[in-house]
């Protein structure tokens, strides 16, 4: 992926050596620890299972930076200006309206948001309440040498799918499916989050479609690391990556499959329109 020499993001809150942070009520302790664990490993999005409603005040953790942490500072700066710049062209082109980018939090070891605490374990997460995603960068090693999904645009699309349910946010539609999801069934809320996580891909397509018209920043197999990305993180993969036996009931995210698929839709056609996933009958 071609990164270098171009505009970095001023919507980066930097939180790596330390400063004020938002905590939140809702589980807490040993719990949440539990729960952030395993919604890392298995892919589940942290604001799932933490209250988003409490405020209050915490702090980050400081910690010591290295030459690569900076590395993926610039590197995550610059491919969240890309994609400031391609959904206001997406927005304007296709719905006439304006896109309201979102702030990135970069943070090292732990830190607080809104929708609970974070940690490296917890991997990057969307914040619908202060429309604030936030990442450690060392999840990109985690995400290479744990997960087998290297590459600079392997740690492109991991950003550009949280910034993806941000562009959901502001359409309206996270917040529909957060609410249906909590007056349903447990089987049933991890089906229509499966329907969000796999719209966040094809969005995710979209973006890397319109980011390689505009900037020429795609490389020969960029593609190919952006769908083996997606098949590393499929609910059946970890499960059985974690010596368990599939249980599709339990889902959220979709298969190694609908991820790949959903991401190749929405980079194939460019347009929201294709990424229907709500009213696809078939995933």
């Amino acid at each position: 992926m071609k990164w270098q020499g171009r505009r970095g993001s001023s919507n980066i809150e930097d939180r790596r050596r330390g400063g004020g942070a938002r905590s939140a009520g809702g589980i807490g302790g040993a719990g949440a620890i539990v729960v952030l664990l395993v919604g890392w490993y298995f892919g589940v999005d942290v604001s799932q299972f933490v209250n988003l409603d409490g405020a209050g005040q915490g702090s980050a953790q400081s910690a010591e930076l290295t030459p690569a942490d900076e590395r993926a500072a610039e590197f995550v700066s610059v491919t969240l200006a890309d994609t400031e710049e391609v959904w206001s062209d997406i927005f304007r082109q296709q719905l006439g309206k304006v896109y309201n980018a979102p702030s990135l939090v970069l943070f090292k070891g732990q830190t607080q948001s809104a929708c609970g605490g974070a940690s490296a374990a917890t991997g990057p997460f969307y914040c619908p309440p202060e429309k604030k995603a936030f990442l450690d960068t060392a999840f990109f090693t985690t995400l290479e040498d744990r997960l087998g999904a290297g590459g600079d645009f392997a740690a492109a699309y991991v950003v550009a799918h949280e910034i993806a349910h941000h562009v959901q946010n502001e359409l309206g539609i996270l917040g529909q499916a957060n609410q249906i999801r909590a007056r349903s069934s447990e089987r049933e809320s991890n089906a229509i989050s499966v329907r969000i996580e796999l719209q966040a891909d094809c969005f995710s397509g979209i973006w890397a479609r319109a980011a390689e018209e505009k900037f020429g920043s795609l490389e020969r197999g960029d593609i190919a690391e952006a769908m083996n990305a997606a098949a590393q993180i499929g609910d059946d993969t970890l499960q059985r990556n974690a010596g368990q036996r599939v249980q599709p009931h339990t889902f959220t995210h979709g298969t190694s499959d609908q991820r790949q698929r959903w991401f190749a839709r929405g980079f194939e056609s460019g347009s929201l329109g294709e990424c229907d996933t709500f009213g696809a009958t078939r995933l």
